[in-house]
């Protein structure tokens, strides 16, 4: 069946389901694969509970006398393409967004910011791969009149493969660090990929870039596109300062060199959200979002998913920043906390993952980092940290931590909570 044919059963049927579990009457199911799967072993079931197609790619479970049921040479790629095409039939402005570090949170705020005028599409938590990027192109309709999608990639060649599903009209990077390197190779790997975005709107005749001005590697990226500068020098299309970020963030920021300052009081911990927030003044004025606007939907916007988020709790005064973790956020998360004003400053810091061969050396820059900053009340959960040459707590996992807060509370503290998701951190916020 051609993919057109495909988008004809689309229109009749328009949500997408690959959980079998989870099908709505009049859905397609869309059999995927994965290293300990195959969804095509549940695409009777899926039919069974209320999908009125199902995507196949296994002839084993294809039935030919099933009308319900299309048989397509790789269901993945059929989804991409699928989403692609609906993707053009649209026609529908698209800013992509991808980055090290904050390109949820300044997903999440620009679709803020937008939603105050436009009827805006945005990928829902991180759906960044793939998988999710098609599953939120499809969700988009004609009452959209935007989109702003999240772009994640661990491995070279992800952002580009993405970006020729996704066709975006604007770009932005939030910044390059270290993170995913095991996938990558190297810096010079993230960088590379990261900068695919860059590339794709480089075929495009008005392909366009928000771009830090403060980030001179993301700027020379974007050389040949047309580039919406924002930051903090006088002049740029949007410029602002720091106000305060004690703990929460206030900033200030005005329009090119004669606009008058907008005060914006948020409800995000640490200055380095002052970029994420500035994209998202930049894009909300690029797209006519009025200075008040902007602010009311920045300070409305509250972080979720342990990102970025304070918490006071009986006992204690939580920052909670445990979604994930690589060396470029950590070293941020602790500078910012050793500038906040707080009575008796605890770490609680777990491992940061995928870093390969350089897992070793970035773990012990963390240390050293620490120890520079003069911090004693320290503790450090994971086999990576527990490797390193420290003088602080160690426990080699987030149980062993739990069991010891049992008899040994932490009170009265000021407690930073740092680490890649997969140490999963948040399991002792309720002990805290």
């Amino acid at each position: 069946m051609e993919i057109n044919d495909i988008y004809q059963l689309f229109l009749q049927c328009p949500r997408i389901t690959t959980d079998s579990r989870n099908c709505s009457q009049n859905s397609i199911f869309v059999a995927l694969r994965g290293d300990n799967f195959d969804g095509n072993a549940f695409a009777a079931a899926a039919l069974a509970n209320g999908s009125a197609y199902a995507i196949v790619d296994n002839p084993d479970y294809y039935d030919a006398t099933d009308k319900r049921m299309v048989l397509v040479d790789d269901c993945l790629d059929t989804l991409q393409r699928l989403a692609n095409h609906h993707r053009r039939v649209l026609g529908i402005k698209i800013l992509a967004i991808t980055g090290t570090n904050g390109k949820t949170t300044t997903k999440e705020l620009i679709a803020t910011v937008l939603s105050e005028v436009h009827n805006v599409l945005y990928t829902q938590g991180n759906l960044n791969n793939h998988i999710g990027v098609p599953l939120t192109l499809l969700q988009m309709t004609n009452r959209h009149n935007l989109a702003v999608v999240e772009m994640g990639a661990s491995h070279p060649g992800e952002i580009a493969k993405l970006a020729d599903i996704v066709e975006p009209n604007f770009g932005l990077i939030t910044n390059i660090g270290k993170a995913h390197l095991e996938g990558f190779g190297s810096f010079e790997g993230v960088k590379r990929t990261k900068g695919e975005l860059f590339d794709y709107l480089r075929t495009k005749e008005d392909g366009t870039a928000f771009v830090n001005n403060e980030n001179k590697c993301i700027d020379e990226m974007a050389d040949g596109l047309l580039k919406i500068r924002y930051g903090t020098a006088d002049g740029l299309y949007v410029n602002g300062s720091i106000v305060s970020c004690d703990p929460f963030l206030s900033f200030r920021w005005k329009a090119g060199k004669n606009g008058e300052y907008t005060e914006v009081k948020t409800k995000l911990i640490g200055s380095y959200n002052f970029e994420n927030a500035m994209a998202a003044v930049a894009v909300g004025r690029f797209f006519g979002v009025d200075a008040k606007h902007i602010k009311m939907a920045l300070e409305s916007y509250s972080p979720s998913n342990n990102r970025s988020q304070f918490r006071r709790t009986a006992a204690n005064r939580l920052i909670i920043d445990a979604y994930n973790a690589n060396p470029t956020s950590m070293s941020a998360a602790i500078a910012n906390f050793k500038k906040l004003n707080g009575e008796n400053k605890t770490l609680i810091l777990g491992d940061m993952r995928e870093l390969g061969v350089e897992s070793a050396a970035e773990h012990q820059k963390v240390i050293e980092m620490l120890v520079e900053y003069g911090f004693t009340d320290v503790i450090l959960i994971g086999t990576q940290f527990a490797e390193t040459d420290n003088r602080f707590k160690c426990f080699p996992n987030v149980v062993a931590f739990a069991n010891y807060l049992k008899s040994n509370p932490l009170v009265d503290r000021t407690i930073l909570i740092k680490g890649s998701n997969a140490v999963h951190l948040e399991r002792v916020i309720d002990l805290l």
